[in-house]
């Protein structure tokens, strides 16, 4: 007689059915031999140099004809061999041509499913699909499906983990989005020019090659400096201009969507209930403009950017979505530190500040370039308080307060004794948050 767990494995078996990737994935895996080949190369020129210089044209022929097969080969059997399944409870991928891999991810423990298009693939109408795992050190992902099927398989994703049964789930789909902000390329383009970061490296550019030629008189010196140089500032203007491309922030009921890219586009997905710790950053050449920059802090993923360059009152509203029933305190229900602050550190002692709601922490530092840190009080994992000699001298201390994202959001220099009484009340405001909070559920 066959027991229920035993009829219920047999029931899976019948039920579950592998899929394959998309057939253009053996070409990304095709290119894995020759880039051995050219990593050989590059960590050898030399030697490589005079093995190539031994080599006749019908050698170098025979070469190519043997590896380009090789490689073909190589892609196809890795594609063959990697296969993966939605389940009642999990998502199952298996790979490897030698060593076999299987993961076994808890659909219950997926807290953000993003679609990904590099420009090639979206020339081929392809994606790659971002699993998001709490406990995982890196995202598994599949590479490549079709674009409709990584949208599909997405929404079924979500749905199974939001609880909806397995029967269901397909045709659930993908949840409607309701658009809530549009950074246009203009004000993109303008908001990098007027950020300090890339008027320091330009700065830099101009200034440390002429110096560095006018000490050494070598041309490789100079070259070995500004290169770096110039790749940093393009990183900090052209390649942040291509990634926050066309930026769009949506609202559907499996959190706030996110969509942006020139070139490689990306789609992703700000999990409800996940986000530990929210920055409004402001900096100084913004404030004319009144245009902010909010930043994330998510438990196990990589969203770290929620709007690149809004108006304040616009951002805000955004930020009243992803932590309902906050609203971000005005700078000035910001308390300061005490005066005598200011031997331990002058002058920039102005741009710290607190505030402490019925909902968040929220801490901000700066003077030229000012964050403001938002923390509620249910994702605070643990409260300290540091005092050294300096500061035990002028009685003040900071309070540091840890989150889920191992991050830490500090409030510098408050007076010592209302800096005992925080440690004490966010403990218990912690608890109390903790027991309250709504569940971090998927469309919950």
């Amino acid at each position: 007689m066959t027991t229920p767990g035993v009829d219920g494995a047999v029931r899976e078996r019948r039920t579950v059915t592998e899929r394959r990737l998309h057939p253009v994935t053996p070409l990304r895996r095709a290119w894995a031999p020759i880039a051995v080949v050219i990593g050989w190369a590059v960590h050898d020129p030399d030697q490589a140099q005079r093995q190539l210089t031994r080599l006749t044209t019908t050698t170098l022929l025979i070469a190519l004809a043997v590896l380009v097969p090789a490689a073909a080969l190589y892609g196809f059997l890795t594609w063959w061999f990697t296969h993966f399944a939605v389940t009642e409870s999990e998502l199952r991928i298996r790979t490897g041509l030698l060593f076999r891999r299987t993961a076994h991810i808890r659909l219950e423990r997926i807290q953000a499913v993003d679609v990904t298009q590099p420009l090639l693939a979206r020339v081929a109408g392809v994606a790659k699909l971002k699993l998001d795992v709490i406990g995982a050190d890196k995202k598994d992902e599949l590479a490549f499906l079709g674009e409709g099927e990584a949208r599909a398989l997405r929404a079924e994703l979500l749905a199974r983990a939001a609880g909806f049964a397995p029967e269901t789930a397909h045709e659930v789909g993908e949840a409607p989005s309701r658009e809530l902000l549009r950074v246009p390329p203009g004000v993109l383009a303008v908001s990098l020019v007027l950020t300090g970061a890339t008027w320091g490296t330009l700065a830099a550019v101009l200034v440390v090659p002429p110096v560095l030629w006018l000490a050494t008189e070598s041309v490789w010196t100079v070259l070995a400096t500004a290169l770096p140089l110039l790749g940093a500032a393009g990183a900090s203007s052209v390649g942040r201009f291509v990634g926050e491309y066309d930026w769009t922030v949506g609202e559907s009921p499996d959190g706030l969507r996110i969509d942006h890219g020139l070139l490689d586009r990306t789609h992703e997905t700000v999990p409800p209930g996940r986000v530990q710790t929210v920055r409004i950053v402001e900096p100084l050449l913004w404030r004319r403009r009144g245009w902010v920059r909010v930043e994330l802090d998510v438990a196990g993923s990589s969203n770290s950017v929620l709007v690149p360059v809004a108006p304040r009152e616009i951002a805000e509203s955004v930020v009243a979505r992803v932590l309902p029933g906050v609203t971000v305190p005005p700078l000035s229900a910001l308390s300061l530190p005490p005066r005598r602050a200011r031997r331990c550190v002058p002058v920039w002692w102005r741009g710290y500040g607190l505030a402490v709601t019925d909902a968040v922490f929220t801490a901000r530092h700066g003077l030229l370039r000012r964050s403001l840190a938002l923390v509620p009080h249910a994702k605070v994992q643990s409260v300290r308080l540091s005092q050294g000699p300096w500061e035990r001298l002028w009685r003040v201390a900071d309070v540091h307060v840890d989150t889920g994202a191992n991050k830490t959001v500090t409030a510098r220099l408050r007076d010592a004794e209302e800096a005992a009484e925080l440690l004490r009340g966010q403990a218990e405001r912690s608890r109390t948050g903790r027991r309250d909070a709504r569940p971090d559920r998927w469309m919950a």
